[in-house]
């Protein structure tokens, strides 16, 4: 048996984790799920955005399910991934038939630093004058994300790792990650190593996406880019992501908790589904992951039951009972 996490969070999160775990089911899992709050109404209703209580909760889980966070992401998100030591976030990028995505042939996998960069949020207060953020790069980081990145592509067939940074400004926290990237391509003569900057690689994914197999990069830059692939591909209700870490990991879809459709089940519930795929072969669960994976992507081609956001007219549960019926 497996101890399941389950924090929906707010606004869609909540539809699209429910239709989520309707649809897992009936896959006839051994699965524990347990509930925790967390977001913006928990802060609303407990006076803390992420309880104690969740936090544990999530310690003590096997793998976390997490719906969306609203203002209160990075108290909640960030704080879950840097307590837990994700230091890995994934964020795969695939075209799918019947969408409009703007090639029928992308597919490639982002993979992320998550503790450090930005995202530590160590910022000084604002002054008359401005305001300072420190941006965070060391070895230990760095390495432990490249490694992970080339180890991905040897496990999972591809061909190919790009470094996206911009070293030619951040001489010094850029220029060590470049450095570190090219360390570590040498232990893995196999696999093909390229760098580019982050403004090239944002042109590239629109002219030639193609190209790319797995990107690595620091956490800031794989944010954006990540938001650019949804683009890409035609929604961000079709990117979910995983984090992977030393003491748990977390999967949840990379859209937000969009407010302004909250409750009207229009949300895409594809990401969120997803997301459950990735935590299904985190599980070693391969047969169910494939079960899944293949039945959102019939559904998906045959264009019947969909979303607003990929040209339909079917609600958010709609959508999911679709997929749940293929099962």
């Amino acid at each position: 048996m497996f101890k399941i996490a389950v924090i929906p969070g707010d606004g869609i999160g909540k539809e699209v984790m429910e239709a989520t775990i309707n649809v897992l089911d009936a896959l006839n899992l051994d699965f524990e799920y347990t509930y925790g709050d967390a977001g913006d109404e928990c802060l609303e209703k407990t006076g803390t955005a992420l309880p104690k209580e969740t936090l544990d909760l999530i310690k003590n889980s096997d793998a976390c399910l997490f719906g969306a966070a609203g203002e209160t992401a990075a108290d909640v998100i960030v704080k879950i991934r840097q307590e837990m030591k994700m230091f890995a976030n994934l964020r795969p990028v695939k075209s799918y038939p019947n969408t409009n995505s703007l090639f029928k042939d992308v597919d490639f996998m982002i993979v992320r630093e998550n503790t450090e960069g930005m995202y530590i949020a160590d910022e000084e207060k604002e002054t008359e004058e401005g305001a300072i953020a420190r941006r965070i790069i060391t070895r230990k980081a760095e390495e432990r994300i490249i490694r992970y990145a080339f180890e991905y592509a040897k496990a999972n067939n591809r061909k190919k790792v790009t470094a996206v940074h911009k070293a030619n400004v951040l001489k010094k926290t850029d220029g060590l990650f470049k450095e570190i990237f090219y360390e570590v391509a040498e232990e893995y003569p196999d696999i093909e190593s390229e760098d580019f900057y982050v403004d090239a690689t944002a042109m590239y994914l629109i002219t030639n996406p193609q190209s790319f197999e797995v990107i690595v990069t620091t956490n800031l830059f794989g944010d954006i880019l990540s938001d650019e692939g949804a683009g890409l591909v035609g929604s961000l209700g079709l990117i979910p992501s995983a984090n992977i870490g030393e003491e748990g990991a977390l999967f949840e879809p990379v859209h937000g908790s969009a407010p302004d459709i909250a409750g009207e089940k229009k949300a895409n519930p594809t990401a969120m589904l997803l997301s459950a795929v990735m935590m299904l072969r985190h599980l070693n669960l391969t047969d169910e992951a494939d079960k899944l994976d293949a039945a959102i992507l019939k559904v998906i081609d045959e264009g019947k039951y969909l979303t607003g956001d990929l040209g339909g007219s079917s609600n958010t549960f709609e959508m999911a009972d679709a997929i749940k019926k293929l099962i």
